[in-house]
């Protein structure tokens, strides 16, 4: 019989319940992601002689826009789920975000504030993107508790088990299943420890290094976590998350062949005079 640590059982979705007030899993760690994250790019902004100030503003614009994306992204191509219950639209609680709609909501915002603010944006997202994947590496857990974002049947010794009411239809007749929500948060980590290796020990990168290397080792990672979940988000079918992740390996791609191969700085939407120092 398998080691019990080894087999992951949660123990549900509410972290503290006292009378009306309930405090949920998901939710507390996406307070810690966010608290962490702005504390970590305000540390990082400093290195970069960018005010940490501003990283606590834009922090405000990229909450702002991030979650209710990564909700719209989310409710649109699951509307089946929802189109009876649209009440159930709003109930984030319950979980039910996507990265993708957050990243995409969060450009959108990061591209307003550094044209506001004649901030270069390339040199913000390189502050912003080792706190995002730390963010994603905390807030995959909140999957865990929720019986979640899981994968086919295992038998392997890190198997997770699932509630008979959170198995999906066709899966009623197995308990374990892949620890997606363990792989991603572990790749992600290994993600986060190389971004933070590059923009430490290589203070010279050009600017959007950082985030066209998140763009390639993130996306790689999800390609392959996505292909072994159950529920991923389709469009026909075709996993939205595979199509969007093999996106941006290519974008990624493309941009540090632009950086270092041609030698050449990324576009901005604001003038950044002479090309960034090569690193």
């Amino acid at each position: 019989m398998l080691p019990l640590a080894l087999q992951f059982t949660s123990p549900g979705p509410v972290f503290l319940k006292f009378g009306p007030l309930i405090i949920r899993w998901y939710g507390l760690l996406i307070a810690i992601a966010l608290m962490t994250g702005v504390s970590l790019s305000q540390w990082l902004a400093t290195k970069r002689r960018i005010d940490r100030d501003l990283v606590a503003d834009v922090s405000i614009w990229l909450v702002l826009a991030a979650l209710p994306a990564a909700r719209i992204y989310y409710v649109l191509f699951n509307w089946s789920a929802y189109s009876a219950h649209p009440e159930r639209i709003i109930a984030i609680w319950e979980g039910g975000i996507a990265i993708h709609g957050a990243i995409l909501g969060g450009l959108a915002a990061l591209l307003l504030f550094s044209r506001l603010n004649k901030i270069p944006f390339w040199q913000l997202v390189d502050v912003i993107t080792p706190s995002l994947i730390l963010g994603q590496a905390i807030g995959r857990w909140g999957n865990f508790f929720n019986s979640e974002a899981f994968g086919r049947p295992t038998d392997l010794p890190w198997k997770l088990y699932i509630p008979p009411d959170r198995r999906p239809l066709g899966y009623e007749g197995f308990e374990y299943f892949h620890p997606t929500f363990l792989y991603e948060s572990l790749w992600n980590l290994g993600v986060f420890g190389l971004l933070m290796t590059l923009f430490l020990r290589l203070p010279n990168l050009r600017p959007g290094t950082i985030g066209c290397v998140y763009a390639v080792t993130y996306s790689l990672g999800r390609v392959w976590i996505e292909g072994l979940r159950t529920d991923s988000l389709m469009f026909g079918p075709l996993r939205m998350a595979q199509m969007v992740s093999l996106t941006g390996v290519i974008l990624g791609g493309l941009g540090l062949f632009w950086l270092y191969k041609l030698r050449r700085s990324l576009p901005d939407v604001v003038n950044v005079g002479h090309e960034a120092s090569n690193g």
